[in-house]
């Protein structure tokens, strides 16, 4: 319903993995049937590929929006990238299979296969807050780059913005990275406990909300760091160092 509402008041499109609150656990909007585009939420390369047979325009990664952890959006979009060229390796006869694994279209696997890429747009986005993670967001292979609270929760909004601009523009030029990178004042604050957030976006996936709990205990920290508080990178079960 609040997607036809936002249609109906003509934005420019759709997040629907974070700006819509999940009024449904089970399934994603049928956005086939919209003439505005959405932007979707993916982790790995099946995910990808069922948002695009839903009719999603454009791709990011779930990053973990509002915390300054890049690490995230980093996971996502190395696997989406690792999966495509494992694809494109493949026998045609393969594809079968792999399709039903990933629980994907046949004719998208097909798709990614012969042109190496996704269908549409794949854009970083969570956890994005200085102009050296939107360069490795580009390196790592993405279209563009999505940044809001990295942004505006940082001291000086204005000069970080145009930073980030050129970071995406210069990604591969670290003397201009480094420029840029200067007298942009303080970054937005630290990192959030996502365990003790209301809700976990990137987890959301066809009825599984949470992932069962599903976030890795914290680290134990020692010294100065902010780096990784909830320590994301880590299995779950596993004890901090």
């Amino acid at each position: 319903m609040e997607a036809q509402i936002l249609e109906a008041i003509e934005v420019d499109y759709i997040d629907e993995s974070e700006v819509l609150t999940m009024a449904d656990e089970e399934n994603h909007i049928n956005k086939n049937k919209f003439k505005v585009p959405f932007v979707c939420g993916c982790r790995d390369l099946g995910e990808a590929l069922r948002r695009v047979a839903e009719g999603a325009a454009m791709l990011r990664t779930k990053g973990e929006a509002g915390t300054g952890n890049v690490v995230e959006a980093v996971r996502h979009a190395r696997t989406v990238q690792r999966e495509i060229r494992r694809l494109t390796s493949m026998d045609e006869d393969e594809l079968f299979v792999y399709a039903k694994d990933i629980r994907a279209p046949l004719e998208l696997v097909q798709e990614v296969a012969r042109t190496g890429r996704l269908p549409v747009v794949n854009f970083a986005a969570g956890g994005v807050a200085t102009p050296a993670d939107a360069a490795l967001m580009m390196q790592l292979g993405l279209d563009g780059v999505f940044v809001g609270s990295g942004i505006f929760k940082s001291t000086e909004p204005e000069k970080r913005a145009r930073a980030i601009v050129q970071a995406v523009t210069h990604f591969r030029n670290a003397a201009v990275l480094a420029e840029v990178s200067t007298n942009l004042g303080a970054p937005m604050v630290g990192i959030s406990d996502i365990k003790g957030d209301a809700v976990n976006f990137r987890d959301r996936e066809g009825g599984v909300v949470g992932g069962g709990d599903g976030v890795p205990p914290k680290k134990t920290l020692h010294g100065a760091t902010e780096t990784q508080l909830y320590g994301s990178s880590w299995k779950a079960g596993q004890a901090g160092h």
